[in-house]
């Protein structure tokens, strides 16, 4: 009866808005540990993606990375599978780092801005971002990488907060704070647009310059 008074209300023209942010963790209260900060992510019940999880995905990698890469959110073959590599995306990224960036991807550290897999196939919300932020950027603090790589749009924006379009700053040196960040295209989206693999080639020929 809820669910479809609900109905009725969207269908009356009526938004659904995201609730107001109150579980907000302080960066201070955060350890400065990596293997804690992981810990403390796998307890994690600021919001209600810890209902439906199966799993959080906090981090996989080197601690002392020269490279980061950063994903918006945890696909489901990640979830399922508990790796970072799964599935025809993570076996493109695998291919990217080692095949062209000649680097072992036991070197590389890889995270995702949203640290549990999102509802279905919806988009996190506002304050499931807000809740993982702290945790992300904690990441970033404590690995001191040479390079952010972030995959997507999503996860750049994410990240940065930069209005600027995501066609504007792919494949760009992006001065973030006291890191560098360089966009590119994500690889469950290069596998669907196959002829901007070309595009990427090339931004990895340029990350590694800087390597």
């Amino acid at each position: 009866m809820l669910l479809q008074n609900l109905y009725r209300l969207k269908a009356a023209g009526f938004d659904y808005v995201d609730p107001v942010v109150v579980n907000h963790r302080n960066d201070e209260s955060l350890p400065s540990e990596l293997g804690s900060l992981h810990e403390m992510v796998s307890q994690c019940h600021l919001c209600d993606l810890n209902k439906s999880r199966t799993q959080t995905m906090s981090g996989h990698g080197n601690p002392d990375a020269e490279v980061m890469f950063i994903d918006a959110y945890v696909s489901m073959a990640e979830d399922e599978s508990a790796s970072y590599f799964a599935g025809r995306s993570g076996k493109s990224l695998s291919d990217m780092i080692e095949k062209v960036l000649g680097i072992s991807r036991d070197d590389v550290y890889i995270t995702h801005a949203v640290k549990c897999r999102p509802l279905g196939t919806q988009t996190p919300s506002p304050s499931e971002w807000n809740s993982c932020r702290p945790y992300l950027f904690k990441q970033i603090e404590l690995i001191r990488p040479r390079l952010i790589i972030t995959l997507g749009p999503d996860a750049y924006h994410l990240l940065t907060d930069d209005e600027n379009s995501f066609d504007q700053v792919r494949g760009e040196k992006i001065r973030f704070g006291d890191y560098t960040v360089i966009p590119i295209y994500h690889p469950q989206f290069l596998l669907r647009n196959p002829s901007l693999k070309r595009d990427t080639f090339t931004d990895l020929k340029t990350i590694k310059r800087y390597l």
